[in-house]
């Protein structure tokens, strides 16, 4: 093997169908593809994915979005509403190991597709359901996007600046954290099927991600603590702890998790011993007076530039960290260093880069297909013939509307 080629995957030769849309499945089959599975992405006609129209912002004229979650896979454009189509997914589904879908609640079922007619046809079978709110329940039947589940689970109760709106984490943490426990579950799925020759019925919600994310909170309320508050950058347990002021060029992020580095921190920017924010000596006293105390700190670190804070507080030992913005972060030496942002041919985007896994084996990222996100439809013929459909057949079904083939990027002429 040369130095720069990627052994195989783990997940090479299984075979995934993913009926998704959005983020969280597409994610999930973004994670098994790059451990080297085979993910056919049956999509619908017309526009396929709705992340496909998300944009700006866009790259060549593609969606970003679109472009994050999809890498790797093989796009079929396929109406499995017509008995021709439903029976061509029942012959995909019938060869595949692993099947993810995140539609409505109920979609899939209402159309045939039932998790009992699933495993009827295909016992060996993963079947992976994404749901909002989970199967059971008054929600269980409601559509759910990130930001609702983020409201619904408690996590934008406390986010935010105390006083101020209530505020989403602005990335798709539970769309991606969801994704994230469905490859988790996929593996553990296979794990059993090796024991006992039988597939699963695997269950995921957002709203159970939520909740795995708030335990500390939920756990807290649950033995008596108050509610907590929004604290912005903060921490329930530590202060000062959070992002503060610099004199006029930003925001620099640190800790005092002990008493020791409070102290630290302190001789660091030149605090006099008679100073009023020296009398919170006891990280409780600290955390008792929060904004008291964080305001008198902000007031210090006004005093000087990012890089000095960071100069000072790193030779002092002190946790800390400047707010980077996303330019910063490109731009950034350890950023750069991990190697993890890598470049990869398209099509249509000349200096197209991805964000690789954030795990290596051996010292290598595990990219286990490297192919970019695919054209509407690209592979359509391909996983046809792959299941012995007949070149004939593809071009009647083709004309009849039940297939659909790849669509004029809106990209790159």
């Amino acid at each position: 093997m040369q130095a720069n080629e990627h052994p195989a995957g783990s997940l090479s030769g299984i075979t995934v169908i993913e009926i998704g849309t959005s983020v969280a499945a597409p994610f999930a089959t973004q994670i098994l593809a790059d451990l080297g599975a085979t993910v056919i992405k049956v999509e619908r006609f017309g526009t396929g994915d709705d992340s496909r129209s998300w944009a700006p912002p866009a790259w060549d004229g593609l969606s970003v979005t679109f472009l994050s979650l999809n890498r790797g896979k093989h796009s079929m454009v396929l109406d499995y509403k017509k008995p021709e189509g439903a029976e061509l997914l029942w012959a995909l589904i019938r060869d595949a190991d692993v099947l993810v879908q995140n539609l409505r609640p109920g979609a899939l079922a209402k159309v045939g597709f039932t998790a009992d007619a699933i495993k009827e046809a295909n016992p060996r079978l993963i079947y992976v359901e994404m749901t909002g709110f989970g199967s059971t329940g008054p929600m269980a039947d409601r559509p759910a996007y990130d930001p609702l589940v983020q409201a619904y689970g408690g996590i934008v109760s406390v986010t935010g600046a105390d006083g101020g709106a209530p505020a989403r984490v602005p990335v798709s943490v539970l769309d991606m954290g969801t994704g994230m426990w469905v490859a988790l579950s996929v593996f553990e799925a296979l794990r059993r099927r090796d024991q006992t020759d039988e597939g699963s019925h695997v269950e995921l919600s957002l709203l159970q991600t939520a909740l795995m994310w708030m335990s500390p909170q939920l756990l807290a309320v649950q033995a008596g603590n108050a509610k907590p508050r929004r604290l912005g950058s903060g921490f329930g347990g530590v202060v000062p702890y959070g992002a503060f002021p610099a004199a006029e060029d930003g925001y620099i992020f640190m800790s005092a998790g002990n008493n020791d580095t409070w102290e630290r921190l302190l001789t660091a920017l030149e605090v006099p011993a008679d100073h009023e924010v020296r009398s919170y000596a006891d990280n409780a006293e600290r955390v008792n007076a929060r904004d008291a105390v964080n305001e008198l700190v902000s007031q210090i670190t006004r005093g000087f530039t990012v890089a000095e804070m960071e100069h000072r507080l790193r030779e002092a030992g002190v946790p800390h960290s400047p707010v980077n913005d996303i330019p910063a972060v490109l731009a950034d030496e350890q950023v750069n260093a991990i190697g993890q942002i890598v470049p990869m041919q398209h099509p249509e985007i000349d200096d197209y880069r991805i964000v690789n896994l954030p795990m290596t084996f051996d010292g290598q990222y595990p990219l286990g297909q490297p192919t970019p996100p695919p054209a509407l439809g690209a592979d359509s013929r391909a996983v046809l013939e792959r299941i012995g459909i007949t070149d004939e057949r593809i071009a009647a079904l083709i004309e009849s509307g039940v297939v659909g083939e790849a669509v004029v990027s809106v990209g790159k002429e």
